[in-house]
């Protein structure tokens, strides 16, 4: 540890320890003062620590004390603690023998610049003394003085631990403080011998200057501190002798007596020697000048005779011109010593230039605020002018000078703390020098003059003009009689003043303080006498009139008057409140008799204010008098007899009335208007108040003939006034200005400003038809009340009240009668109730009616809560309210129909005010009033809360809720909606805020829901409830007929669908409320609490949601079914479960009801889908099969039993008696066709077989019967092919029958594979096999030879309209007979099937390719100048051609056919065994003609589609909406087109060539891909195809002869060359996809859709694929290189790619992150590109690309990303090194260096290991673990080494290339060779392999003598590798066409690059 070992630093002559420094000196060399050397003299202490230790010391103590002579802190730090452990585990008599050696190591570390060190030093010692005991006594002395030093260490730790060591020897005090005078001689010696060291003197090499200076500061102040304390107990300790006193006392005593004694000589001999202290007392430290104060204040007090005469002259000048002590640290001990020097020797002023050195010392000092120790010595300053002698002052200057020089340093108070110690001594001074004024003046009488001097020239001038200044210095001097030249030492005679206040502006909390203080002394001068307040009142009046007199200036600020109001509180706090009664009589009450006249001139509000203060503070009748002109002469008739100060009531009132009244109610349009009713107030008196008022109202409300109709006759500025004298009233009666008081005074409660002329006033205003200014609002409001909800208490009477409150109703009804929309004006006509209906006109103005309604709105915001004072039993409370509900919803849906909102925005912004204020449009002007009207009702409600509508009478509630609610229902049934979603948004938005505020609990929630809900002529529809039983069901049987009538009802279905997404189903449908219920009502609820009763439940309204199935918005199963499957999983015995229960049971007798209307079903033998639940046309049977399928299929949330429990129910139905209901029959097939899949639900086994689940119901016999039953009336009818003669019933039978087998694809549709759902009996088989073969009899079908004939001719007969039915029920035979007893089939079955299936697709084939032929001849022969309506025309007839019963059939017959072909690829199944009755060559002669139709099928559509597009894209959108109708359908075509074999493609794009439309195969490929409404199964199917061969070239390329579709399909690829003509040749995409790729930046853009991103993404998948497919060095490939070298399309989507691979930008080089670090988005790009560059594909990524989302989006550009990586590495570094995002490319290459470059290296080395064959010329080696390629070239005699070296972020930084040995090659030959190297790897866009091989080729080629390129020179070109073909015809050098052209582009010129001849 410590400093390393050996020499280092280390010099061989210095010492390697402090302890061997003297043994290393010269014998005659100086002694120094460290360690054993004390100044200048040498102690006696041994050459070394070893001479000193005893033999018998332990000697692990001794190499620990040994150590302690260490320069290093941390050697000594470990020793000490070392020590400190072995002292404790010692005994004492081992350890007192070192305690020598450790005394001389003690005094040493104590000197030790380490804190941690000296801190050590103590803790051992503490631990050495308390081991040792009474051991220690013999070197006591030796130890004390050092120890005693050490108890002043500047470091508290460190001299608390020298304390605790000292306690710790000595634990009592009385034993400390005997061996302190013990060994006092000794103390003093050392503390001597420490103040003459010298920084010099302790000197060690090893020590910085600047430490050692540190060092000896911190020694001489410590030496001072001790030296200073010793002698205060040494010498300060007094001996007194005590009669019992013992002999030992006495000793004692005596022995202390005779210490103190020989201290006293030592400190005399200290103090002679030292030359007083004086030169330590200049040194630079603090600490050290502080500790020679000390030293000398002790000196001082305890040792005064030894200051002679000759010392005193200079001590006296040292200590009392020591105000020059700039360090706040020091001025506590120099005050101290200052203190001592004047009382100890009074004469010492008399010593000293007070004049010269002392007193301007002393101003400074106060100038600089005493350099911050403002808390030390401002409490100082009053003894110190006590311990001044008058004599050798200048008289009255010496004060003015202090109070000047005081005050100037205020600037430096900047802590409250400081400021309030300055104001304090100022006070105190300032007193003191009015109390002590005789000892600096001469005579008795120029005492008072004195007096009056200080008073004018400090308090008023200073300390006033400060406060009414504001602190502001320059407005302070420009006040009249400035301070400026007044005291005679001013600011020019002191240059160094520490800061200019000139522009410097206090703070408010000092002036606050200032004006305390001055408050404060102005009461002490008047205790002392009001002669001397009488000079302060006569200035402090002519400040406060000039101040006054400049409020009439516009220039000038109300400031000052307003600190004249502050100081006019400050005095009611410091004096009136005591009962001191002069501020009015000297200062207010005198300035108010010459002011007044004046305020009423100015006429300005803060001037009028100064008038209410003063009345505040001392009394309306105490001041009044003052305000009257003839002031004190008045007639003592007039006051109040004993009272000279208050006059009589009844002239009071007269003086009030006549002079200030008519004063104040003057003027409306004044400023100073608010100020004067403000004065007008504070002179109510409590008991002349009610006349008071009244003489106030008589004249406020002289409105002129009120009552009359003139609109000239309303004095609308009166009514201003009256308006604001009632709002302050008010809040005068609030409690909110004048504080609170006794509730027995007058004024102060709103019932005492009661009065029929208030009443009278406001009726009047608000009957008058120009009453709708803002005054006039103003005035209601005040005088009404209820602002607020504490606010409710009126001026008004309960009649006036209701009075005007009418007359507002009136006004608001007028608005709603002009509106637009008929709801509007049927809630006028429920407002007009029978006091208004009377006296309420036609309204013929709008824009009147507009600012009628807002003046009315602006009177209620004021006074919403006065309504509760009579909301008991008054109609007009609940009407009034209502009224401002339809306001706003007036202006929500006038901002909806005219500003054209979009639902998002709205649904965002509810609230009206945010909603308007985004609209960016122009609206007319009274559409405008009416949005801001509805943003102030908007306003109003928001602030009066809910509670105000919870508190209302119950009277009032309901009629409210009775209204709000039929206006709702008139509006939904009888005004027609056509922004429907938007409008219903709103209603549901109404409904929530009425439910929020007007119900307090559930049931009136409930009742409210029951009312909005009741039946009208057209809700409900289909059911409805019944009376008396509100959770039973009635069915009705007569529906609605009229086209209005529904379309009421769908618009009021589409209303409760936005009121359940707002509510939730749970509190409508079930009745139920949220277990945490919340104050919003905006999630649907997710717990169902069921409510006391049952008398909620709506199942009706499920039902009749159910029904409607469909509206406009939304569905059933968008809206209702999510909720009922939640319900289901709760289980049949909750509430929630007999609520579904309940709902079926509706639905179920809904659909039995209708039977007879159902047509035979039209299922497929698969589970329906929602598109055949669409296909539906009973409502009941409808919601039936959708519900049941999402309960038993979708979700599997109900089982086999409940499947059994349902069929139970239904079959019980079958029959009624042994009558066959015929409507349950035809409900039957749909209902089986969906509980036949649970009933006989199979799951896997653990050996891969299917088996089915066990029964767990007893009546799986019985359904087994019941099947076979109905297999055997089946069989009982005629043929299917024969049903247009047959019998209807049976036909249902069969269609029952065939519903109990149910199939099902096993592995989606891409599988193609049917699976039977469940196991029959041999029994079923053979009835199934039967009721089949049936079908192909001789009857049927006219023979057996015949029968394919025969009977494709009978199904295809259009002519019949029973065909296509026919045709349905003969696929569904035999997709069930395929599905469950094709091991029974023989040849003739298969024949048979397949000849069915064969004719089923080729007749869609056809149809779909008439479309196609429809579209193109509809383009040709539209001409171009026609518009797009008839050919669009043409395209939905020609879509309308498809029909969808024929492509049903087509359907079936593709599962029939993928059924079949899985067969086929089962070997060994017991199904495939039965086809080899079937001949190969037929099978694949029909399989391969049906693959083609499929592919014809899939082309036609796609031509159809490309054709469309080429004229417009909603002629594309609307051929591809055609595929929308049938998906199921398409994607069945889609999984066969992926599954159909490579000639079978072939065969289609030749056939599709063949066929000679405007478009061809590709073209309708490329359509289907990019298609404007994509089905994501053909977009697949598409890009199979296209990255497929053959196919894949022609989907690329333009080119022609590339590929050749011959019968045997071989392809006939050009084999790679490097250096031919073809390389160059330009490369042409086609143009579908050049289009994608070629996009630009701004083309593209930033917020691409989802779907055209993926597009753009597919587009760069194809052209990747078909990169990687070329051979590498091919010419095919080389000019796809180079065409998007040439377009830079590379760059753009590598741009794009990072917008969609989420990268963590900044984040830290660490490689792998954890999982749960990373986002979805980012786990699948990285998974996509390492599986990418693994297998060179990204079909992986594309074939679960769609539906397309942003976690696809991602996956995809990862794989392109890993793609581009391994294909074109060249242009990805080049993208890379280009960019300008640092954080960004950090980012990216993190990415790529963690997820790809691993197995980028892995694959690249293994290619370069396998691929490259060594020759005789080059071999190669691989290093893989430092990614290093080492190629050796070897040509006859020459050879070199290059090491190849990958980066770890391989590609994306350059490879590097070295040159490790070379033989016989030049320096110029090998450079190059490195260059060409480095540039083919770098260029190489290709596997690393490739470029090595070519650099080869290239230098064989040089020694071969192939002329070089001149430009770039290299043989073989480094990107397009070809030669140098392109000759100068005058010097004949060759050069590459890249590096011309690149040289003509850039040189701007055409001239060979050497011999600059034109080329």
């Amino acid at each position: 540890m410590g400093r390393p070992k050996g020499d280092g630093n280390r010099s061989k002559t210095r010492p390697s320890s402090s302890s061997l420094a003297a043994s290393l000196l010269p014998s005659g060399s100086a002694n120094v003062g460290f360690g054993g050397f004390i100044g200048s003299s040498r102690l006696e202490f041994p050459q070394s620590t070893e001479e000193i230790t005893p033999p018998d010391v332990d000697g692990e103590v001794a190499q620990h004390l040994k150590r302690l002579g260490r320069k290093d802190p941390i050697t000594k730090l470990k020793a000490l603690t070392s020590l400190c452990t072995l002292f404790k585990q010692k005994e004492g008599q081992e350890i007192v023998q070192i305690v020598p050696q450790w005394a001389f190591e003690y005094k040493k570390l104590l000197y030790d610049n380490n804190r941690e060190v000296r801190r050590a030093t103590h803790e051992a010692m503490t631990s050495l003394v308390a081991t040792i005991g009474r051991g220690l006594a013999p070197h006591l002395k030796s130890l004390m003085g050092p120890w005693w030093f050490s108890q002043f260490d500047p470091v508290p730790e460190i001299s608390q631990a020298a304390r605790k060591s000292l306690q710790a020897a000595f634990p009592a005090q009385e034993k400390r403080l005997e061996a302190l005078f013990l060994c006092t001689s000794d103390v003093f010696l050392y503390l001597d011998e420490n103040l003459k060291l010298t920084p010099q003197a302790m000197s060690d090499k090893a020590v910085p200057k600047d430490e050692l200076v540190e060092m000896h500061q911190r020694v001489i102040s410590s030496s001072l501190l001790a030296l200073a304390t010793l002698i205060d107990i040494i010498l300060g300790m007094k001996f007194q002798r005590s009669d019992t006193e013992s002999a030992t006392s006495e000793r004692k005593n005596s022995a202390k007596a005779k210490a103190a004694v020989a201290a006293a000589a030592i400190v005399e001999t200290m103090f002679t020697t030292h030359k007083r202290f004086l030169e330590i007392l200049k040194s630079p430290s603090p600490g050290v000048r502080s500790a020679t104060y000390t030293v000398l204040g002790s000196f001082i007090k305890h040792v005064p005779h030894v200051f002679g005469e000759g010392d005193m002259k200079v001590i006296s000048s040292t200590i009392l011109g020591s105000f020059q002590e700039k360090d706040p640290t020091c001025h506590s001990s120099m005050w101290d010593a200052i203190l001592l020097l004047c009382k100890r020797f009074p004469e010492c002023w008399s010593l000293c230039a007070v004049n010269k050195n002392v007193l301007p010392r002393f101003w400074s000092f106060l100038r600089h605020g005493c350099y911050g120790s403002q808390q030390i010595s401002y409490p100082i300053l009053i003894t110190f002018l006590d311990c001044i002698p008058t004599k050798v002052l200048a008289g009255d200057k010496f004060l003015l000078d202090l109070f000047q020089n005081l005050w100037t340093g205020r600037s430096t108070c900047y802590s409250s703390a400081d400021r309030m110690a300055f104001f304090k001594a100022f006070r105190e001074c300032f007193l003191w020098g009015i109390t002590h004024a005789s000892r600096y003046v001469k005579r008795e009488d120029d005492v008072t003059k004195f007096q009056l001097l200080l008073i004018e020239r400090v308090l008023f001038m200073l300390l006033w003009r400060e406060y009414f200044s504001g602190g502001n210095q320059v407005e302070r001097d420009g006040l009249v009689g400035s301070i400026n030249g007044l005291i005679g030492n001013n600011r020019d005679q002191n240059p160094e003043s520490p800061l200019d206040m000139r522009n410097i502006k206090q703070s408010q909390s000092y002036i606050q303080d200032l004006g305390n203080y001055v408050a404060q002394i102005l009461s002490d001068i008047f205790r002392k006498g009001h002669i001397m307040l009488d000079a302060f009142c006569v200035s402090f009046q002519r400040d406060c009139l000039e101040a006054i007199k400049q409020l009439g200036c516009p220039e000038k600020s109300t400031k000052h008057v307003e600190q004249i109001i502050s100081f006019m509180w400050l005095l009611e706090k410091q004096a009136v409140q005591k009962g001191e009664n002069w501020p009015l009589v000297y200062l207010v009450g005198p300035l108010l008799s010459e002011s007044f006249p004046l305020i009423k001139s100015v006429d300005l509000p803060a001037a009028v204010k100064l008038l209410s203060v003063a009345v505040a503070i001392f009394g309306a009748r105490s001041v009044v008098p003052w305000f009257l002109s003839y002031g004190r002469e008045v007639s003592h008739k007039l006051f109040v007899d004993g009272e000279d100060s208050k006059l009589k009531p009844e002239v009071f009132l007269q003086i009030f009335e006549d002079d200030f009244v008519l004063w104040c109610l003057h003027g409306g349009d004044s400023s100073s208007l608010s100020a004067r009713l403000d004065f007008l107030l504070s002179l109510l008196e409590d008991t002349l108040f009610y006349d008071q008022w009244r003489r106030i109202l008589v004249h406020a409300t002289n409105l002129e003939d009120l009552s009359q109709t003139d609109s000239n006759s309303l004095d609308v500025d009166r009514v201003g006034v009256l308006a604001l004298l009632m709002e302050k009233v008010r809040r005068r009666t609030g409690n909110k200005e004048f504080g609170c008081e006794s509730s027995d005074s007058k004024g102060y409660l709103p019932e005492h400003f009661q009065h029929e002329l208030l009443d009278s006033a406001a009726v009047c205003v608000s009957r008058h038809p120009l009453g709708i200014y803002p005054s006039c609002a103003r005035f209601l409001g005040a005088v009404l009340g209820g602002s607020a909800e504490d606010d409710h208490i009126s001026l008004l009477s309960r009649n006036s009240l209701i009075i005007v409150f009418e007359e507002l109703q009136k006004k608001l009804i007028s608005l709603l009668m002009i509106s637009s929309f008929t709801w509007s004006k049927y809630a006028s006509s429920l407002l007009m109730y029978r006091e208004t209906k009377d006296s309420l006109e036609n309204p013929r103005l709008p824009i009147r009616v507009l600012d009628m309604a807002k003046f009315a709105l602006e009177v209620l915001e004021s006074s919403f809560f006065c309504l509760k004072n009579f909301d008991e039993s008054c109609e007009l409370v609940p009407c009034l309210l209502a009224t401002t509900f339809f306001i706003k919803w007036e202006s929500s849906m006038m901002t909806l129909h005219n500003l054209n909102i979009s639902l998002e925005s709205y649904r965002d912004k509810v609230d009206i005010e945010d909603l308007v204020s985004t609209l960016a449009v122009v609206v007319p002007d009274n559409i405008r009033a009416m949005i801001d009207l509805g943003e102030s009702t908007h306003a109003i409600h928001s602030k009066i809360g809910v509670r105000f509508w919870r508190s209302l009478s119950l009277y009032s509630i309901q009629q409210l809720r009775n209204i709000l609610i039929a206006t709702i229902r008139f509006a939904l049934f009888s005004e027609d909606v056509y922004e429907t979603d938007k409008v219903f948004i709103v209603y549901s938005e109404w409904v929530v805020e009425i439910l929020g505020l007007l119900s307090r609990d559930h049931d009136e929630e409930q009742a409210m829901l029951g009312h909005l809900l009741s039946q009208s002529d057209c809700w409900p529809l289909w059911v409805e409830p019944l009376d008396g039983e509100p959770a039973a069901v009635r069915l009705k049987i007569e529906h609605l007929c009229t086209d209005m009538q529904i379309s009421r009802h769908h618009q009021f279905v589409a209303f409760v669908d936005k009121l359940v997404s707002r509510l939730g189903a749970s509190k409508l449908i079930g009745g139920s409320f949220l277990e945490n219920q919340s104050s919003s009502l905006s999630d649907a609820p997710v717990e169902l609490v069921p409510s006391p009763s049952a008398c909620y439940l709506r199942i009706w309204l499920a039902v009749e949601i159910l029904c409607t199935w469909k509206w406009q918005g939304d569905s059933a199963s968008g809206s209702l079914l999510p909720f009922f499957t939640e319900c289901a999983r709760r289980g049949k015995s909750s509430s929630e479960g007999k609520l579904l229960d309940s709902i079926l049971i509706a639905l179920l007798d809904g659909a039995l009801l209708h039977g007879a209307s159902i047509p035979l079903c039209s299922f497929n033998v698969w589970p329906a889908s929602d598109e055949d639940v669409d296909k539906i046309q009973d409502p009941f049977l409808r919601v039936l099969v959708s519900l049941l399928l999402t309960l038993f299929i979708k979700n599997s949330i109900w089982g086999k039993a409940d499947a059994y429990v349902f069929l139970e129910y239904l079959l019980n139905k079958l029959f009624i008696g042994s009558a066959l209901n015929k409507c349950c029959l035809r409900i039957l097939p749909y209902i089986l066709n969906v509980l036949m899949i649970p009933l006989h639900m199979k799951h896997t086994m653990s050996d891969g077989t299917n088996r089915e689940l066990p029964s767990d119901s007893p009546n799986e016999g019985w359904l087994q019967c019941s099947v076979s039953d109905w297999l055997q009336k089946s069989l009982t009818a005629s043929p299917i092919t024969l049903w247009p003669t047959g019998q209807p019933e049976l036909e249902e039978w069969v269609q029952v029958a065939l519903s109990c087998y149910p199939l099902g694809p096993t592995g989606g549709t891409s599988a193609l594979n049917l699976d039977s759902s469940r196991d029959v009996s041999h029994e079923e088989k053979k009835l199934l096999l039967n009721l089949f073969r049936k079908q192909r009899s001789d009857k049927a079908l006219g023979g057996r030879d015949t029968a394919v004939k025969v009977s494709l001719d009978i199904c295809y007969s259009m002519e019949n309209p029973l065909s296509l039915a026919v045709q349905m029920t003969l696929a569904k035979l035999l997709t069930v007979s395929v599905g469950y007893c094709s091991d029974e089939f023989d040849e003739d079955d298969w024949i048979f099937v397949l000849s069915q299936l064969r004719r089923w697709i080729e007749a869609i084939v056809v149809a779909l390719e008439e479309m196609a032929e429809t579209v193109d001849y509809a383009l040709q022969s539209t001409p171009a100048s026609d518009n797009s309506a008839g050919f669009l025309e043409k395209l939905e007839i020609a879509a309308q051609d498809l029909d969808s019963s024929s492509i049903n059939i087509a359907k079936i017959a593709l599962f029939i056919f993928s059924r079949i072909c899985g067969l086929t690829k089962t070997e060994g199944d017991k199904f495939a065994k039965s086809l080899e009755s079937l001949r190969t060559a037929m099978w694949e002669n029909i399989r391969d003609r049906v693959f083609e139709d499929v592919l014809r099928m899939f082309f036609a559509t796609g031509v159809a589609e490309s054709i469309a597009s080429s004229y417009a894209e909603q002629a594309a959108s609307i051929v591809a909406s055609t595929r929308h109708a049938h998906l199921s359908f398409w994607e069945l075509v889609s999984a066969t087109v992926v599954n159909s074999p490579h000639h079978a493609n072939k065969v289609a794009v030749r056939s599709a060539e063949l066929w000679g439309l405007s478009k061809g195969p590709i073209s309708s490929l490329y359509a289907i891909l990019f298609s404007s409404k994509p089905i994501s199964s053909l977009q697949f199917a598409a890009y199979h195809i296209l990255s497929t061969a053959p196919i894949q070239q022609l989907a690329i390329t333009k080119e022609v002869g590339g590929l050749c579709l011959d019968d045997s399909g071989n392809e006939d690829l050009e084999k790679p060359r490097y250096a031919v003509s073809s390389s160059e040749e330009p490369f042409s995409l086609r143009e579908e996809i050049s289009c994608m790729i070629n996009k630009t930046p701004s083309e593209l853009g930033l917020d691409l859709e989802d779907q055209d991103l993926a597009n753009y993404f597919v587009s760069w998948s194809l052209l990747l694929t078909y990169l990687e497919s070329l051979p590498s060095l091919s010419p095919a490939r080389e000019r796809l290189i180079q065409y998007l070298q040439d377009s830079g399309s590379p760059s753009t989507i590598l741009d794009y790619l990072f917008l969609h691979i989420p990268l963590k930008l900044g984040s830290s080089n660490n490689l792998k992150k954890r999982e749960s670090d990373t986002s979805i988005e980012t786990t699948r790009a990285t998974s996509a590109a390492k599986e990418a560059i693994r297998t060179s594909s990204s079909f992986f990524v594309v074939k679960s690309l769609w539906p397309v989302g942003p976690e696809e989006v991602s996956s995809l550009a990862g794989a392109i990303y890993g793609l581009m990586l391994r294909l074109l590495p060249a242009f990805v570094r080049s993208w890379f090194t280009s960019l300008r995002d640092r954080s960004l490319s950090s980012a990216i290459e993190i990415f790529t260096k963690t997820w790809c470059s691993p197995d980028l290296l892995s694959d690249e080395l293994s290619q370069i290991k396998g691929v490259v064959v060594a020759d005789e010329n080059l071999s190669i080696s691989v290093n893989k673990s430092n990614y290093e390629v080492t190629a050796i070239y070897k040509k006859e005699e020459a050879g070199m080494d290059l090491v190849i070296r990958l980066p770890s972020c391989y590609p994306l930084r350059p490879v590097d290339v070295d040159c490790t040995r070379i033989l016989g090659i030049s320096e110029t030959r090998q450079r190059k060779w490195m260059l060409s190297m480095a540039a083919f790897v770098r260029n190489q866009n290709g596997a690393l392999a490739e470029a090595i091989h070519i650099w080869k080729s290239n230098v064989d080629k040089e020694f071969q003598g192939v002329e070089e390129c001149p430009i770039c020179y290299s043989i073989i070109h480094t990107t397009n590798h070809g030669l140098p073909r392109l000759a100068c015809k005058t010097c004949k050098h060759k050069f590459h066409s890249a590096c011309l052209y690149k040289w003509f582009s850039t040189s701007h010129k055409s001239t060979c690059p050497l011999c600059q001849t034109p080329f």
